[in-house]
Formats: C-alpha cells, structure tokens, sequence
C-alpha cells in the first residue's frame, strides 16, 4: 500500500514488522464492565443527542472534521437491539449526509473499530475537497500526521451538522433539552 500515490510514507526505508504470535486470552477493553466505562459516563457530552445516541466532535485532528456516535447507554456492535440497529443505519446516512454538504468537504468516511473499546462507537472522519491524496482508507493516518485543524473551524462544522442533523432525523442539541421529533 506504500506504493499508491495516497500513502502518507515513501515506501524507500519502510519494513513491514513481523508478526508477533498470539496473546491468550486477549487483554480486556477499556470498558468491558459498564461500571469502569468512561463512554458511559460521558452520555450526556457531545453536539447532538436523542434518547438513545449521541454524536460528539473528537478534538486535537488533523483533517478538517472528526465525528463520533455512540449509544448512550452500554451496548457494542454484537450486542445493540435491533431497532437500534436499524436507527444505526439511517443515523449514519444522515450524519454522513450533512458532512458532506459542509462546502469545504468531498467525501464522509464512516468507520467501526472495537478493539479499544468495549462501547460501540462509530467513527466519522471528513476528507477535504480536493485532497485526492487523503483518499480512502489511509485518511485515519493522514490525520494523525497533519497538524491540528482549527478548533474553531471544527467546532462551526460540528455545530452545523448538529443543527442539519436535529432538522432532518430529529433529536436536539443538548443532552438536557426537551425532546425534540420530526
């Protein structure tokens, strides 16, 4: 992959490490018990909120938006009812629609990584427009090493989608408002 045009490394110098044998039984995630999850107890943090999710803008990145939508209450992947499954889906389209019609942005990368941590939390990164070299899948890298966006900037962005997000899906901008539906 050091070879596409997209790759933030010069393949000259690069070694691929070797792989190291298995660890059994694997280390536990940081929040396997609720009690001990820092996800759960910051349900009432973040930009958008309806009774069951919440999205929260990650701060200190390197491209221009960085998104995160968890349950609010202690579910992962496996786990999460159906109907929040199904509520899971159109959030995502919602939400990677309207970073999408933020003017600055080409294209809303959606990812789900559990290995760090045992509460679901789906990632959404915004790829710049025309930044073909932050292209796929080597974005989450790209953005470890550009320098840090303008918070304020971000901070705007998140706003906006929060604002598009509340007026298209429902839900509200504060985890203690009254309930809002559309």
């Amino acid at each position: 992959m050091t070879s596409w045009d997209i790759s933030p490394f010069e393949p000259d110098g690069l070694r691929v490490a070797p792989l190291r044998p298995p660890h059994l039984p694997e280390p536990e995630r940081h929040g396997e018990d609720p009690a001990n999850c820092d996800v759960c107890r910051a349900r009432d943090e973040g930009v958008w909120f309806d009774e069951r999710w919440r999205l929260a803008r990650v701060t200190g990145v390197g491209v221009p938006l960085v998104l995160m939508l968890y349950p609010r209450d202690h579910y992962d992947m496996a786990d999460l009812p159906d109907e929040m499954a199904a509520e899971l889906g159109v959030l995502t389209s919602h939400v990677v629609r309207h970073v999408q019609a933020l003017p600055h942005i080409s294209r809303a990368h959606v990812y789900r990584l559990g290995d760090g941590a045992a509460h679901l939390h789906i990632w959404f990164f915004a790829r710049p427009e025309g930044h073909a070299q932050l292209f796929g899948s080597w974005l989450p890298v790209w953005d470890d090493l550009l320098p840090e966006y303008p918070a304020d900037v971000a901070d705007a962005d998140a706003v906006a989608v929060a604002d598009a997000l509340v007026a298209s899906y429902g839900g509200r901008r504060s985890a203690t408002d009254a309930q809002m539906h559309v």
